[in-house]
């Protein structure tokens, strides 16, 4: 189908309020047209003027499965043909969403025992929040509820979720966050380490900041923890050695539920199903999205482990029906493409792949860059990973914000015929393609990437700077 570029572009300018986009600029016309994004398959999307771009980015870490994928298509048509709608209140279900659920529940990380549907992962951790009070309330505990996240966590946008997140620019202007939510440290060696500090020791340290934190709130109004097993959005941070012993023995301690935000991590992007194998974590909720459907579809869900659902259920008698949910929680059709995505991921082995393919992917990163003057660190697991730059190496000093250096790589990488996504809270040029990327793609993501890179370091030395 061919389209009027003009057309369409000012009909978006004049009516849509895109997220996370300057709007004033974008309004005036100074940001230039928005990019009309046509087709894709595998790793490839190509806009309105005829442009291939690799996606280094998956979407938003979300399309594992790659683009084009007729089989999830054809399984949103037959489901959409025979039942396009119905709800899940009052114990009614499609025979899709059953299958989904029981097979959720015996691949989750953990003690699992039921599946609550959403749309996104931000209204996902909205709901493991409720969780969190609604438990801690069945079992006489009114007071523990208040819910600790971290620094550079991101958990969604929403009041709750967007409250979880430990960056300040999703709080400023929005009232946010509730006082419920209360940050600790980012789990980054790299910025948070002391001198001569190992990765294990900084671990150790920043378990006994958790524990100071919780006693100073008192145990007795504490009950949820949430964390992505990888830091994803605020810098695709994997954690430090002994990192997650440290936290959930403190947690243990204080009898504080723990949440494992694996929106990002699940369905194989560390190289395991789910993040929290990947890295020893025993969650009692979990949150998925993004590679559940692989975004082919809105779906999210709180996985729920059997010691919170036993008290829900005891509780039952005394609170009647569980009063949360949303028109289309558990959608047949989201179903439907969650399934047909996830006989691609374990036919493919796309965890594998990740496993297989993310080693040679991490090796020609630190192998390109590690050693460039203007990188502080290269890190990452799996098909994720990032690049920091920094102005002086030795020293740990970041670039003045002014000069952009993230931004600027990143639009050097578009330029070049590839998406890599300018990263918060610092300098960084982040990395999470499709999990059925090739070795070859990988290999030309980094060359894409290393080219923006040393065109940028160009640029630098002709403004002056030393580096």
């Amino acid at each position: 189908m061919t389209i009027n570029i003009k057309e369409i572009s000012d009909k978006d300018r004049n009516s849509v309020l895109h997220p996370f986009t300057q709007l004033k600029a974008f309004a005036s016309g100074e940001l230039g047209d928005p990019t009309i994004v046509e087709t894709g398959k595998g790793i490839r999307i190509q806009d309105a003027h005829g442009n291939h771009l690799i996606d280094g980015f998956a979407g938003l870490y979300c399309v594992n499965v790659g683009y084009g994928r007729a089989e999830v298509a054809e399984a949103i048509s037959r489901q959409a043909f025979r039942l396009a709608y119905y709800h899940s209140y009052a114990a009614h279900t499609t025979d899709e969403l059953a299958i989904l659920s029981d097979r959720l529940v015996k691949m989750a990380p953990g003690k699992m025992s039921k599946v609550f549907y959403g749309m996104s992962g931000s209204d996902a951790n909205e709901t493991q929040a409720k969780l969190v009070w609604y438990y801690n309330n069945l079992r006489g505990k009114p007071s523990k509820k208040k819910i600790i996240s971290r620094e550079r966590g991101y958990h969604g946008c929403s009041v709750v979720s967007g409250s979880m997140t430990g960056m300040s620019f999703y709080h400023d202007h929005m009232d946010l966050p509730l006082p419920q939510i209360v940050h600790t440290g980012v789990p980054h060696h790299y910025w948070g380490r002391n001198p001569g500090e190992s990765e294990r020791e900084f671990s150790t340290r920043r378990g006994e900041e958790l524990d100071q934190l919780i006693e100073r709130l008192g145990p007795e109004n504490v009950g949820g923890f949430i964390g992505e097993p990888v830091l994803g959005t605020g810098g695709i941070t994997p954690p430090p050695e002994g990192y997650w012993q440290a936290i959930q023995a403190v947690l243990k301690k204080h009898d504080v539920l723990l949440i494992a935000d694996e929106v990002i991590t699940g369905f194989g992007r560390t190289g395991s199903m789910f993040g929290s194998q990947h890295y020893g974590i025993e969650p009692d909720l979990v949150t998925i999205a993004k590679g559940l459907t692989s975004a082919y579809f809105p779906l999210s869900a709180a996985i729920v482990g059997e010691k919170v659902y036993k008290v829900l259920e005891d509780g039952a008698d005394k609170v009647g029906a569980f009063s949360h949910g949303y028109t289309y929680s558990g959608h047949p059709i989201g179903a439907a493409a969650a399934n047909a995505v996830l006989d691609i991921v374990e036919k493919e082995d796309l965890p594998g792949n990740a496993r297989d393919v993310g080693a040679f992917f991490q090796a020609q990163l630190q192998e390109k860059f590690a050693q460039l003057p203007i990188v502080g660190e290269v890190r990452g697991v799996g098909l994720m990973g990032a690049i920091e730059f920094v102005a002086d190496r030795k020293n740990r000093e970041r670039f003045d914000p002014s000069l952009k250096v993230g931004a600027r790589v990143s639009k050097a990488a578009r330029d070049r015929g590839l998406i890599a996504r300018a990263m918060p809270h610092g300098d960084i040029l982040g990395f999470a393609p499709p999990l059925v990327t090739t070795k070859g793609e990988a290999e030309e993501i980094v060359a894409l990437a290393e080219g923006a890179v040393r065109s940028v370091m160009d640029d630098l030395v002709r403004e002056g700077e030393r580096i």
